[in-house]
């Protein structure tokens, strides 16, 4: 136990520390952020401007989950679009060379054909998982939530191989599945580290400004302190994710670990199950 805590905190420093040696990264996690939200506004304030936001009677299932899914689509499509553009800037400082801001975008929408589609196929997915969820109960609620994070983990490498082997969405996901199932282990110790410390860190966060509102006794103060340090953890968590998973992504298809990382930290990222005769590549 002590042994993953401490190897975790190792790879969250180097992963930091890759972020620091290249600040534009956290360019795009910022640029998803902002047109996340305009997206949640288009489609957010006509609800709230009608009322049909508060009244949902005039809605019907088939025209509620369409228009979830539209909304699911555009913000999948958003998230990755700039994961891809993110994903392209760190493998280039990964393999030694050097990509702006520019080219990151312009891989981007390279592959815009191939992000739309697994934007679709991503929100085909999570509107399943919704209409299970809505319709069954806390047993079955546990079931979706289990097949939400199976898919996850088998997905896991879909983005880097269609942003780096420029493959069609089937393939990636065939591709993704055979990565994880030699890779594959009980947890991912290398994203769930990551979520953990920000974790850790908006909680001391949250603390500090609890203490700072019943100090001034002024709670727009302290809202807008929180909405600030929840968005600046969530880029930089969202940076320090999309490096650590091309680090993972090259070693997993190369066997090959990155220089900026340490080799037993990648190797161990994924946790071998217990009793498995399948190792690392």
């Amino acid at each position: 136990m002590f042994e993953s805590i401490g190897r975790s905190f190792a790879l969250v420093k180097t992963s930091w520390n890759i972020l620091m040696d290249d600040k534009k990264l956290l360019v795009f996690p910022l640029l998803s952020g902002v047109v996340s939200l305009i997206v949640l506004l288009t489609f957010a304030l006509p609800l709230i401007l009608t009322g049909s936001f508060m009244n949902n009677s005039g809605f019907g299932p088939v025209m509620f989950y369409g228009l979830l899914f539209v909304f699911y689509a555009a913000s999948y499509f958003v998230v990755i679009f700039f994961n891809t553009a993110l994903i392209t800037c760190v493998n280039a400082r990964l393999n030694g060379k050097e990509a702006t801001i520019n080219d990151g975008l312009s891989n981007a929408t390279k592959h815009i054909g191939s992000i739309l589609a697994w934007s679709l196929v991503s929100a085909t997915v999570g509107i399943i998982l919704q209409v299970l969820e809505d319709n069954v109960g806390f047993i079955g609620q546990i079931a979706v939530a289990l097949i939400g994070g199976a898919w996850s983990l088998v997905t896991f490498f879909v983005v880097p191989i269609l942003v780096l082997e420029d493959k069609g969405v089937v393939d990636s996901v065939k591709d993704s599945v055979s990565l994880i199932k030699k890779t594959w282990g009980e947890s991912i110790v290398g994203g769930g580290s990551i979520f953990l410390v920000f974790l850790v860190i908006g909680i001391i966060a949250a603390i500090g400004i609890f203490g700072i509102w019943m100090i001034s006794q002024s709670f727009l103060l302290a809202i807008a302190l929180l909405i600030i340090v929840v968005a600046i953890l969530a880029v930089v968590a969202s940076a320090m994710q999309g490096i650590f998973v091309t680090a993972l992504y090259t070693y997993a298809r190369t066997g090959t670990v990155p220089s900026s990382f340490n080799k037993d930290l990648i190797e161990n990222a994924f946790m071998p199950k217990q009793g498995s005769t399948q190792g690392n590549i």
